[in-house]
């Protein structure tokens, strides 16, 4: 039986399987055990990848809109890429080269990334290109960068948690979003060490915890500032640290200082005993590690919330040590990568800025262009979705694997704001959501029908190997990109050849942050992946970041002066609850793949709300029966989960489902200053029995 070493296609894992092909398009997906991230461990997401591969669960033709309101039809490749390409250049032409639009993803490899954002820039000459991972990791990469220098999720192996001494978990859910990272916590506490868990839900990984804070939704500022009074009330800084690798330990100090405990223990709920009990774990222990997810991240104040807890690891040392530091759990298959290589709004390839004239140089000199061509930065993404269709905004948008329709903030309004386009053309996978808008639809090929780069949550770029065709109507979106560039009057510097493609970034992002000169595909089949940054063939790679100097100029981390907002939206008398969002285990991001699959569908089959038995009663609702939860910003309905592991003042929605039940509908677009990534995380809502309502 021929096998093809692979990896999965959902979250930041990336987990090693081996593909056996079968008849046709299908897979058998076996284990790969000697791929260190997962050692053979699979998700039911990832056992199951393999039925999204099928006909008819997916796009095999592209489908083209007769006329504005029509239907989609099935055209011709020739035909469908003709189509798009005239969209784009009359809306260019008509209104402004900024009037285009391109909009990516965190599923997309480093190939397809890296080309895409050339495309905007070379081809399409426009500023207007970001992604959905600006709603996914923008804020911790923002703080990082701040912090360190540098921006990796992980700045050490997945493997070092379970070696650390204490791991404060914020606002991450594994045991749901990534079960074979759990195997690593487990460790950590088989080991001796201790495991805190900061999430306003009771959450499968919360229950492993030594330690569970359940502050209230849009608090873990707050909650970090308090923590971090307490370390130098209680004499528990690390002053030899502070004092040789760090800078404005001061100023961050005297932010902390005005969050007393007693005061943080009123805005949070978390109590005092508490909060002291986690300091003198995290300081005593012999190294330490804070994580943050979702949940602490996505918020107006994300950037600042993450560089509090950044603060808590420098001011007891646990940072730039073995086995010690902060690292963000990265969500999308590929967006760590995604937002390396061009995507982003405001970055050029090797994590460049584009408003660095050196990084414009470098780049203009290997797309073989004046840096003057380049455009500037751009909106980030809600931004760019909030203007589409409108004056002086967005009038037409090329989209590669992303559905804004079901995972934007305020999503009935971005729905809205698509259907105003003049043109949008969808490039995917499946016929999602947002396709359905589209006027064409190019249907992609799939992860185990391409070869591609990504980099996983700790920096490993690792490599996805084709191992079966895809069906004859199917293209790449490489493919997608070479030919629209020749339609649209660029004829070379588009090749559909991934290998081709990442010889060129490996050149573009020579000397940047995130360099991968020295990684090929031949290094990443030998070694399981290489760790970024690696500038040349004889470099190992860097699996451990700043043992030695931060990536600073003067090589100290940074501490912030924060100090704590609150959310942009607090509950009043209309809207008198906490809203959160989140994932389930059985689906993954939008479901435009997961809900393709029965079995996933059989373990979640739908939308729900998450209410405390208090509030369940004082609604006179029981366990199944419609609630309505309406926020400013629209109504969602769906069946009522009831359990006690939720707080009292806040009800819990996924976000995977479109229609009546789509969280998505109620959250609040508000947001961060810095990073631009929306507050999903808390909104005030009302919630009554549907049939009331």
């Amino acid at each position: 039986m021929t096998t093809t070493d692979t990896h999965c296609p959902y979250c930041s894992l990336q987990c090693g399987m081996r593909l056996a092909a079968g008849s046709g398009a299908t897979v058998e997906v076996l284990e790969r055990p000697e791929f260190p991230v997962n050692l053979g461990a699979l998700c039911g997401k990832g056992r199951t990848a393999g039925a999204v591969l099928s006909p008819a669960a997916r796009l095999t033709a592209p489908l083209v809109r007769a006329g504005r309101v029509g239907e989609l039809r099935e055209a011709s490749w020739p035909r469908a890429l003709d189509r798009v390409a005239e969209g784009l250049e009359r809306a260019a032409r008509r209104y402004c080269a900024d009037a285009v639009g391109v909009f990516g993803g965190g599923g997309l490899t480093n190939e397809k990334a890296y080309l895409l954002g050339k495309f905007a820039r070379v081809v399409l000459r426009t500023s207007n290109i970001d992604y959905n991972g600006r709603f996914c990791m923008s804020s911790a990469a923002a703080a990082h960068r701040a912090a360190f220098g540098i921006d990796r999720g992980l700045p050490f192996p997945l493997s070092d948690i379970a070696t650390t001494g204490c791991v404060i978990l914020v606002g991450g859910n594994p045991a749901e979003t990534m079960p074979p990272a759990l195997r690593y916590f487990r460790e950590l506490r088989e080991n001796g060490g201790r495991l805190i868990v900061v999430d306003p839900r009771r959450t499968r990984t919360a229950e492993l915890a030594d330690l569970h804070l359940r502050p209230v939704p849009g608090t873990d500022l707050a909650l970090a500032l308090g923590l971090l009074h307490l370390v130098f009330a209680e004499g528990l800084v690390d002053e030899e640290f502070v004092r040789n690798r760090t800078s404005g330990f001061e100023r961050a100090m005297a932010s902390a200082m005005a969050h007393w405990p007693e005061h943080v223990e009123r805005l949070t709920g978390v109590p005092v005993p508490l909060m002291r009990q986690v300091v003198r774990v995290f300081a005593g222990a012999h190294s330490g590690m804070v994580l943050t997810a979702r949940g602490a991240e996505q918020h107006s104040k994300g950037t600042d919330t993450v560089r509090a807890w950044i603060n808590l690891c420098l001011a007891v040392g646990k940072a730039g040590r073995p086995g010690s530091g902060y690292g963000c759990l990265t969500g999308q298959g590929n967006g760590q990568g995604g937002r390396e290589h061009g995507q982003k709004a405001d970055q050029l390839p090797g994590y460049r800025s584009i408003e660095d004239p050196a990084a414009r140089a470098h780049i203009a000199g290997v797309w073989g262009i004046d840096p003057n061509q380049l455009p500037g930065p751009g909106c980030s993404a809600y931004e760019l979705l909030d203007t589409a269709g409108r004056d002086g905004g967005l009038r037409a948008l090329l989209l590669m694997g992303s559905n804004p329709v079901v995972s934007a903030p305020r999503a009935g309004h971005v729905t809205e704001r698509l259907r105003g386009l003049d043109f949008l053309a969808v490039s995917d996978v499946v016929l999602s959501e947002t396709a359905r808008l589209a006027d064409v639809v190019l249907p992609s090929a799939q992860w185990a029908e391409e070869t591609g780069t990504t980099t996983n949550l700790e920096g490993r770029v690792i490599l996805r190997q084709a191992a079966i065709t895809p069906p004859p109507g199917v293209r790449t979106d490489l493919y997608v990109l070479r030919e629209l560039a020749a339609r649209l009057g660029v004829d070379k510097g588009f090749p559909d050849d991934p290998m081709e493609v990442f010889e060129e970034l490996r050149r573009a992002s020579a000397g940047g942050a995130a360099d991968y000169a020295g990684i090929s595909y031949r290094r990443i089949r030998d070694e399981n992946g290489v760790f970024w940054p690696c500038p040349d063939e004889q470099h190992p790679g860097t699996p451990r970041l700043f043992l030695d100097r931060f990536a600073t100029p003067d090589g100290r981390a940074r501490f912030a002066a924060v100090s704590h907002r609150p959310s942009a939206e607090q509950p009043d008398g209309d809207y008198p609850l906490y809203l959160t969002t989140g994932r389930v285990v059985a689906q993954y991001q939008s479901g435009a793949q997961t809900r393709r699959v029965p079995e996933l569908n059989e373990a979640a089959p739908g939308p729900f709300v998450e209410v405390h038995p208090h509030l369940a009663r004082r609604l006179g609702v029981t366990e199944g029966e419609l609630l309505a939860v309406s926020s400013r910003r629209g109504r969602a309905v769906a069946p009522a989960r009831v359990t006690d592991t939720i707080r009292p003042d806040t009800v819990f929605m996924p976000f995977h489902w479109n229609g009546p039940g789509r969280a998505n509908t109620l959250t609040n677009p508000a947001l961060d200053p810095t990073s631009r990534m929306p507050e999903f995380k808390v909104c005030a809502v009302r919630v009554e029995r549907a049939a009331a309502s």
